[in-house]
């Protein structure tokens, strides 16, 4: 479980194609400080399991899968990602109940400068996702807790403040980008209480 409060922003060193899945690289260090094999470490919002970790880097298998589902599997050497070592009971969250299982992938439409560091960011979103989305709920983009601003006509839109700006992968952000998106889980329970057959 996660919070969506992005602790570090790591860089892809390698991605290695594989018969069947990947192996993904990245340099970091904030989020090793307690890492072993077998931690969970949450990429681009993306719950992955450590299979290897060094002083200034760890490993990951990618399942097909997930690289299907997520924007993992464009990611090229150089490639900035945002990171977060999962919650701990005794931590507050300052997000919202992330699980790291991302639900589809959206393309960002937008990111425009609002002033004063501020940004508006846009993401057109599938038809699968959009019906999860209300206005001041939220949302999980690319590992990033966020609040919903504007939802409609498969469009989510979210105000990004300069913390966020500056310590995330967004600043390298660009119009057509694949944006990994998590819906708030409440939202998939809800509907499966009131719709079981769904």
């Amino acid at each position: 479980m996660f919070t969506g409060i992005i602790e570090e922003v790591g860089e892809v060193l390698r991605l290695l194609p594989r018969q069947t899945g990947a192996r993904l690289e990245i340099g970091c260090r904030t989020v090793l400080s307690d890492a072993a094999p077998g931690a969970s470490i949450a990429v681009n919002g993306v719950c992955l399991t450590a299979v290897e970790v060094g002083a200034a880097h760890f490993s990951v298998d990618l399942a097909p899968e997930t690289l299907q589902r997520s924007n993992l599997g464009v990611l090229r050497t150089g490639s900035l990602v945002n990171l977060e070592r999962p919650l701990s009971l005794s931590a507050r969250l300052s997000g919202h109940l992330v699980q790291g299982h991302v639900d589809g992938t959206g393309e960002l439409q937008f990111l425009r400068e609002l002033g004063d560091g501020n940004w508006w960011l846009g993401v057109r979103v599938p038809p699968e996702v959009d019906r999860y989305l209300i206005h001041k709920g939220s949302i999980t983009l690319d590992g990033i807790s966020l609040t919903i601003v504007e939802s409609g006509s498969g469009t989510v839109s979210v105000a990004i403040i300069p913390h966020t700006y500056a310590v995330t992968n967004l600043r390298t952000r660009e119009p057509g980008d694949r944006i990994n998106i998590e819906v708030d889980m409440i939202a998939r329970y809800v509907e499966k209480l009131l719709h079981p057959e769904a």
